[in-house]
């Protein structure tokens, strides 16, 4: 794969055509692109079902009632039960264990320190936090992007880490100056 067409830090729109339903009107963050493969999170769908305080007491963490609250999100339908947390990124987020960099503003960290530090407020903002993420193998996601399953665009953070997930993806479609 030649860098022109890495998509990593792109953003993936699904097209109104998209018949898979998990990812039916979905706008999906490339955190990773090679020729191994690609792997992103969905940016616009919350699990209304689990807030991020119920979270932390699942999973033991203090502090996670006066926290501000960070979005969580289905990420995908691989690994649910694996969590990402989406982020600005930090000095030496690119050394840190866990955290993979997005370009050169962002991060993607996968480790339960990254929630202690969200839970007593010393979190980087914004950040959301998405479980499960979008995979695809070898040549599959040039190939559906081929066969018109997706759109891609470059990435906006009122996108990303805005709050009106229902209205993601049509501001992400007119973004493109396209009204479906």
């Amino acid at each position: 794969m030649d860098q022109s067409s890495n998509l990593t830090g792109k953003l993936l729109i699904a097209m109104p055509g998209m018949l898979d339903p998990r990812f039916e009107r979905s706008v999906i963050l490339v955190c990773a692109h090679s020729d191994d493969g690609a792997m992103g999170l969905v940016v616009n769908r919350p699990l209304p079902e689990l807030g991020f305080a119920q979270l932390l007491q699942q999973l033991g963490i203090e502090g996670g009632a006066s926290a501000d609250p960070v979005p969580v999100g289905f990420g995908g339908p691989v690994e649910p039960g694996r969590g990402f947390v989406l982020h600005r990124a930090r000095p030496r987020d690119d050394q840190t264990e866990g955290t993979m960099c997005i370009g050169e503003d962002l991060a993607m960290t996968t480790t339960r320190d990254i929630l202690e530090d969200l839970a007593q407020g010393r979190g980087p903002q914004p950040a959301l936090l998405a479980l499960g993420y979008a995979g695809w193998g070898p040549g599959q996601l040039d190939n559906e992007i081929l066969e018109n399953g997706w759109l891609t665009a470059e990435r906006g953070d009122d996108i990303i880490f805005g709050a009106e997930n229902d209205t993601k993806w049509l501001k992400a479609m007119r973004g493109l100056g396209i009204d479906p």
